[in-house]
C-alpha cells in the first residue's frame, strides 16, 4: 500500500470539488487599441454543457468603479441611453460565436471608450457555484502610425514603373510611429496580381527577415533584399527583374505592443507603392541571303543582332547546320558557339568572331560537298546578376540560310584491254584497266578500281554481274565470293601497275573463267577529317574472254624395228606419239608387260617395268631381277618418239609389252597439268622352244603330328621332255603356308632357297624352327622343329627353274607351283594333364590335413569350458529328481 496523502492537500482537493462551477473568461491583462480602429473583446463560459444558448451582459466603467450597461444578448433595451444610438447604428454589437461564447465589437473605437469592460452571465442555478463575470481593461491610444510610399526614381503614369527583363529596380516605403508607449513595427512587402496576393519579403517585430513562398532562393542568392534607409525608410531591392515580378507592390506595416509578456497587434496600415510593368526585350537575329561557294574555298556568314537593350547584356551566339530547312528534323549540328563569357567553342576548320557588339561572323575553311545545307544562328541575351550569376532575358533564332557548295566533278575516261588472251585452258589471262583524259583531278582526288565478271548467255535471261574485287578509298582491296579463294591461292592477282593503270591477272584460266570482264574506276575526294568520299564512277566497256573448247587427242603407236628370235637376244620397241588440242605438250612414258593369254602362272597381271617422266627422269618400277639391273633401258629419241630395250631376254620375259604415254601441259611456269593419257598397241615376245617341262609336287611322311614333333615336307621336281644334265639345271625354291583349312587366306612365305644355295627364312612369332635343304638333284626338304599349334595349315612350294642355254647363259623358266598338303598338329593329352593332376592331388591332401588340425584345436581349447558347464547342469537336474 502507498503512503497516505498529507492533510492540507486533501483539504484543498475537497474545496475545489465543492466550489466547482461555471467560469466566465475574457482576455487576461489589458487590451490596447488605436483610436479609429475596431475593438473586439471575446468572452466565453467554461464548464457549460447546456443544450441552449448562454446569455451574456456587457457593462462598461471608465474608471473601474460603477459599471454602465452596454449591451446584452437577451435583453434589447439593456444598454444605457448613452450607447443606444451607437447600438442602433451597429457601431457596437454582439456577435455570438458559440452557445457559450460571444464577441463584443466596437467599430471606430474612440478615446472615450477607454476603460473597463465586464462580461457577465445571468445565473438561474439554485446555488451559486463558480465565477459568473470577468473584467478586462481597454486602453485607447491616438493614431501615431504614419505609412507612405516614397517617390519613384522614374515614375510612369499612375505610379507605374516600366522595366525590361533583367533590369534592377527599387521600391521604398516610409513607416514611423509617435506613440508614447513602447511599440514595435513589423513590415512586409506584398505583390498583387489582381485579387491574388503573394508575400515577397517581411521584417518581423523582432527585426528578422522572412522571404515569402517562391522567393527563398532569390533571397538567399542576394537577388531580393530589404534594407532600412534612415530611421523610417524601408527599401525593397530586386537586382534582376523577372517576368513574374510584374504587378502591384504594397507595403503593409503593423504596430505591436507587449503587455504582460504577450504581444498585441495595435493596428495595421498598407499603402500601394508602385505597379511594376515588365517590358519584353526586343531581339532579332538575321544571317542574310542564300549563298553559293566553290569547293575548297572559305564560307563567310554574318549574324546581325538587333535589340532595344543598351545596358550591360552579354550575348551568347550559336551557329547551327542542318541538311534541311526544318531545324527540328533531324536535330541540327552545332558548328561553333560563343558563350556569355566571350569564349569560343568550335572545331579546327571553323572560326567564330565578332566585328562589333551586334555582328558575329562564321568562317568555314576549305568547304566541301558535305558543307552544303542550311545555316542559322541562335542568340541569347544574359544579364549578370548577384554572386556571378546570370539570367537569360531574351533569345532569338535567325531564319535558315541555304549554302550551296559547287564543285568540279572529276572528268576522265576508262579503257579496258586484254594484254594476254588465253588460247587453251590453264593459259595466262591479263587485263589492263587504264584511266585517260583526266580533267579536274587535283591532289585531293584519288582513283580506285573494281573488277566485275559477267557470264555469257545465249538466251534473254537476265545476267547479273559478279564482283571479283573492289578497292576502297584507303587502298583496301576486298574480294568477292567468286574470287576470294583463288586470290588467296595466288591464281587471281590484282595489282596497280602505274598511277593510271590497274591490272588483273588469271594465272591459270579455266573454262569457267570464260565470259565478259569490265572494270569500274571510282574517284574519291579527300575530306577535312582525312576520310575519302566517292564522287564518281566510270564504267569500261566489257572485254570478252573465250577460246574454242575441243577434246584433247593423244595417239601412241608401238613397233618392233628388229626381228626377235630366241632367248638371250635383245628386245627393242619404239613408241611414236602424236597429239592435238594440247598446249606445249611434254610426254611421260611407262613400259608395261602382260603375260600371254595361255600363261596360267600369273593371269591378268600387268607389270610396270620402267618409266620416263616429262622431265626426262628414268625410274625402275617393278623390275626385281637383281642380276639384270642394267638389262632394261628407256630413252627419248625425239620429242615425240621413245625407245625401250631389254638385253639378255629370258623365257620368263615372254608377254605383251605396251607404252603408256601421258601428255602434260605447263602451268604457272614450272608446274605441269595432266592433259591426256593413251595406251599403245601391244608388242609380243614369244619364245618358240622345245625345251623340258617342269612340274612340282609336295610329299610328307608326317601329315599329322603331336605338338613338339618334327614335321617333314618334301618338294619334288619332275622333268618331262628332253633330258638335261643336272649341271645345266638350277632352281629357286620357296615354301608357303596358308593357316586355314581352305585357301581363303593370304599365303605366308616360310623359307626360300635360290639357285646359288642361299637360304632365307622369314621371322615368326612362335617357338618352332624351320630348316630348308636340298636333299637331291630334284628334291628339297622343309623341316619344322618343335612344332606348335600354329604350324597347322596347307603347305606348298613354288619352283622357278633355270636352264643353261647353248650359248652359256642361264634362262629363267616360268615359275611353277605345287598342290598343297594339309598338316595337322595334335595335343598329347597324357603329358598335358600329368602335371596338373599331380598338383591337384598334392593341394587336396594339404588342405585336408590342415582342416583336421584346425578342427582338433577348436574342440580341444575353444569348447572345453562350455562342455563342463553343461555337465554340471545335468548333475544338478539329476539331484533335483532325486529330491
Amino acid at each position: 500500500m502507498g503512503r497516505p496523502a498529507p492533510r492540507p492537500l486533501l483539504l484543498a482537493l475537497l474545496w475545489l470539488a465543492l466550489c466547482r462551477g461555471r467560469v466566465v473568461r475574457v482576455p487576461a491583462g489589458s487590451l490596447v487599441r488605436v483610436a479609429g480602429t475596431e475593438l473586439v473583446i471575446p468572452c466565453n463560459v467554461s464548464d457549460y454543457d447546456g443544450p441552449s444558448e448562454q446569455n451574456f451582459d456587457w457593462s462598461f466603467s471608465s474608471s473601474g468603479g460603477s459599471f454602465v450597461e452596454l449591451a446584452s444578448t437577451w435583453e434589447v433595451g439593456f444598454g444605457a441611453q448613452l450607447y443606444r444610438e451607437r447600438l442602433q447604428r451597429g457601431e457596437i454589437l454582439l456577435r455570438r460565436t458559440a452557445n457559450d461564447a460571444v464577441e463584443l465589437h466596437i467599430k471606430d473605437v474612440q478615446p472615450a471608450d477607454q476603460g473597463h469592460y465586464k462580461c457577465s452571465t445571468p445565473s438561474t442555478d439554485a446555488t451559486v457555484q463558480g465565477n459568473y463575470e470577468d473584467t478586462v481593461q481597454v486602453k485607447v491610444l491616438s493614431d501615431a502610425l504614419h505609412v507612405a510610399a516614397s517617390p519613384l526614381s522614374s515614375p510612369g503614369p499612375g505610379r507605374s514603373l516600366s522595366l525590361h527583363l533583367g533590369e534592377p529596380f527599387e521600391l521604398r516605403c516610409e513607416a514611423a510611429t509617435t506613440s508614447p508607449l513602447h511599440t514595435h513595427l513589423a513590415l512586409r512587402w506584398e505583390l498583387w496580381h489582381g485579387a491574388t496576393r503573394q508575400r515577397v519579403l517581411a521584417l518581423t517585430r523582432e527585426g528578422r527577415l522572412h522571404p515569402g513562398p517562391g522567393y527563398e532562393q532569390r533571397y538567399h542568392g542576394g537577388d531580393v533584399r530589404l534594407d532600412t534607409v534612415g530611421s523610417d525608410g524601408y527599401r525593397l531591392s530586386v537586382t534582376q527583374a523577372l517576368a513574374t515580378d510584374q504587378g502591384t507592390y504594397r507595403c503593409v506595416v503593423s504596430e505591436w505592443i507587449e503587455e504582460q509578456g504577450a504581444w498585441q497587434e495595435i493596428q495595421e496600415k498598407a499603402v500601394d507603392v508602385a505597379t511594376v510593368v515588365i517590358q519584353p526585350t526586343v531581339l532579332r537575329a538575321a544571317v542574310g541571303r542564300n549563298v553559293s561557294v566553290a569547293e575548297g574555298k572559305e564560307l563567310d556568314l554574318s549574324c546581325n543582332i538587333t535589340t532595344d537593350r543598351a545596358d550591360d547584356v552579354r550575348p551568347e551566339v550559336t551557329w547551327y547546320f542542318s541538311r534541311t530547312p526544318d531545324r527540328t528534323v533531324p536535330a541540327p549540328h552545332v558548328l561553333a558557339r560563343l558563350d556569355r563569357d566571350s569564349l569560343v567553342h568550335s572545331s579546327p576548320h571553323v572560326a567564330l568572331s565578332h566585328v562589333d557588339a551586334r555582328s558575329y561572323h562564321l568562317l568555314v575553311r576549305d568547304v566541301s560537298k558535305e558543307n552544303s545545307g542550311y545555316y542559322s544562328c541562335h542568340v541569347a541575351l544574359w544579364v549578370p546578376g548577384h554572386n556571378r550569376s546570370s539570367h537569360k532575358v531574351a533569345e532569338a533564332t535567325s531564319a535558315p540560310v541555304g549554302v550551296d557548295v559547287t564543285w568540279l566533278e572529276p572528268d576522265y575516261q576508262v579503257y579496258l584491254n586484254a594484254s594476254k588472251v588465253p588460247e587453251f585452258s590453264d593459259d595466262l589471262t591479263e587485263l589492263e584497266c587504264r584511266v585517260v583524259d583526266k580533267r579536274s583531278m587535283e591532289g585531293s582526288v584519288r582513283v580506285t578500281v573494281s573488277w566485275y565478271y559477267r557470264v555469257n548467255r545465249r538466251n534473254d535471261d537476265v545476267v547479273t554481274s559478279e564482283l571479283l574485287a573492289a578497292m576502297d578509298g584507303d587502298w583496301t582491296l576486298k574480294y568477292g565470293e567468286r574470287s576470294k579463294q583463288r586470290a588467296q591461292d595466288g591464281d587471281f592477282i590484282f595489282s596497280k601497275e602505274r598511277a593510271d593503270t590497274f591490272s588483273f591477272r588469271i594465272q591459270r584460266t579455266t573454262e569457267e573463267d570464260r565470259g565478259n570482264y569490265y572494270c569500274v574506276v571510282s574517284a574519291w575526294t579527300r575530306q577535312r577529317n582525312s576520310s575519302w568520299v566517292k564522287s564518281r564512277d566510270v564504267f569500261s566497256k566489257p572485254v570478252h574472254i573465250f577460246w574454242a573448247s575441243e577434246d584433247s587427242v593423244l595417239v601412241v603407236k608401238a613397233r618392233q624395228p628388229k626381228p626377235f628370235f630366241a632367248a638371250g637376244n635383245t628386245f627393242e620397241m619404239t613408241c611414236k606419239v602424236s597429239s592435238q588440242n594440247i598446249k606445249s605438250p611434254r610426254y611421260s612414258v611407262l613400259i608395261t608387260a602382260e603375260k600371254p593369254a595361255g600363261d596360267l602362272s600369273s593371269p591378268n597381271e600387268t607389270k610396270y617395268i620402267i618409266s620416263l617422266d616429262q622431265d626426262a627422269v628414268v625410274r625402275l618400277e617393278n623390275w626385281t631381277d637383281a642380276s639384270r639391273v642394267d638389262g632394261v633401258v628407256l630413252e627419248k629419241v625425239q620429242e615425240d618418239e621413245f625407245r625401250y630395250r631389254m638385253y639378255q631376254t629370258q623365257v620368263s620375259d615372254a608377254g605383251l609389252y605396251r607404252c603408256v604415254v601421258t601428255a602434260w601441259s605447263p602451268v604457272r611456269g614450272s608446274l605441269w597439268r595432266e592433259a591426256a593419257t593413251s595406251l599403245s598397241n601391244p608388242i609380243e615376245i614369244d619364245f618358240q622352244t622345245s625345251g623340258p617341262i617342269f612340274n612340282a609336287s609336295v610329299y610328307s611322311d608326317t601329315p599329322s603330328v603331336i605338338r613338339g614333333d618334327l614335321i617333314k615336307l618334301f618338294c619334288i621336281v619332275t622333268v618331262e621332255g628332253a633330258a638335261l644334265d643336272p649341271d645345266d639345271m638350277a632352281f629357286d625354291v620357296s615354301w608357303f603356308v596358308v593357316h586355314s583349312f581352305g585357301l581363303d587366306k593370304a599365303p605366308i612365305l616360310l623359307s626360300s632357297l635360290d639357285r646359288k644355295g642361299i637360304v632365307s627364312t622369314a621371322r615368326r612369332d612362335w617357338k618352332s624352327d624351320l630348316s630348308l635343304e636340298r636333299v637331291g638333284v630334284l628334291e628339297f626338304l622343309l623341316q619344322v622343329h618343335g612344332s606348335e599349334d600354329q604350324d597347322f595349315g596347307n603347305y606348298y612350294c613354288s619352283v622357278a627353274p633355270w636352264v643353261k642355254s647353248p650359248t652359256g647363259s642361264w634362262q629363267k623358266e616360268a615359275e611353277i607351283y605345287s598342290k598343297p598338303v594339309f598338316v595337322t598338329v595334335k595335343m598329347d593329352v597324357l603329358n598335358a594333364f600329368k602335371y596338373p593332376l599331380l598338383i591337384g592331388v598334392g593341394l587336396s591332401t594339404v588342405v585336408g590335413l590342415l582342416s583336421c588340425l584346425i578342427g582338433y584345436c577348436s574342440s580341444h581349447w575353444c569348447c572345453k569350458k562350455e562342455v563342463q558347464e553343461t555337465r554340471r547342469e545335468r548333475r544338478r537336474l539329476m539331484s533335483m529328481e532325486m529330491d
